[in-house]
């Protein structure tokens, strides 16, 4: 596969990360809160008001609260509202997994999430990366007809995790689209991208600005930084080293 068809997804934490994401050229936005938590559902006026000021597409992450991916019943029922929220918004795709209480993927209930999304795009999230078998688990979600996977190869970085995420894009075939994700930067995709043979990409590109309230008088334990949000510039250049195949600087 040629570079030039390369995508870049972009983890947008906020309307301003989400126009930034676009501004940036990135290809589709991940729509989410809370990512010093690893992404937690968005409200539902920002999946509104992103969805009003993008023309790329955005996909939602479906993530009822921080920590593993063995959900109760009631925090399943809120996955399945919280899909069913974003098929009548107008979304372009939901992001979400669960596994087991033994780490395998929950069939059971990740098919009801893949019906209720419907025509959307499905994203299999990093759950797959702390599954028992991530082969096993790759086989699994397939067979569910998601879209997409992101993974790191079971690693804290996707670099760390080349030759596990080279592997599930081989095992993957053109069955689905396997995206690896996880510090990723200008500096380091296109030689992942190289490694893996992946065709999709997923990054932040965020950076922190300084609080606007760190004034003298008023600077308190925790107010140094302010909002973090998706950096143009670092999507610009993610795209740029994504299309050109090499670094840039």
């Amino acid at each position: 596969m040629s570079a030039m068809s390369r995508a870049l997804e972009v983890a947008a934490n906020s309307v301003a990360s989400a126009e930034a994401a676009q501004a940036g050229g990135a290809t589709r936005v991940e729509l989410c809160a809370a990512l010093e938590l690893g992404g937690l559902t968005p409200s539902a006026a920002q999946i509104a008001l992103v969805r009003e000021r993008l023309s790329i597409p955005v996909h939602v992450l479906v993530r009822p609260r921080a920590g593993d991916f063995a959900y109760s019943a009631q925090e399943h029922r809120t996955m399945l509202a919280d899909v069913v929220h974003c098929v009548a918004a107008g979304c372009d795709g939901v992001v979400f997994g669960a596994l087991t209480d033994s780490g395998e993927v929950d069939v059971t209930r990740c098919r009801e999430l893949v019906d209720a999304a419907g025509t959307l795009a499905t994203t299999f999230h990093r759950a797959i990366d702390v599954s028992r078998d991530m082969a096993e688990a790759l086989e699994a979600v397939i067979d569910l007809r998601f879209t997409r996977v992101l993974s790191s190869g079971g690693a804290a970085s996707a670099l760390e995790g080349a030759p596990v995420l080279r592997a599930l894009v081989r095992q993957a075939a053109d069955r689905i689209v396997v995206m690896p994700g996880a510090g990723l930067h200008a500096g380091n995709v296109a030689a992942l991208a190289a490694v893996t043979g992946a065709r999709e990409f997923h990054a932040s590109a965020r950076r922190a600005l300084p609080s606007r309230m760190a004034s003298p008088g008023r600077r308190a334990p925790g107010m140094e930084e302010g909002e973090i949000r998706s950096s143009e510039d670092e999507v610009r250049r993610l795209v740029v080293a994504l299309r050109d195949g090499a670094p840039s600087t």
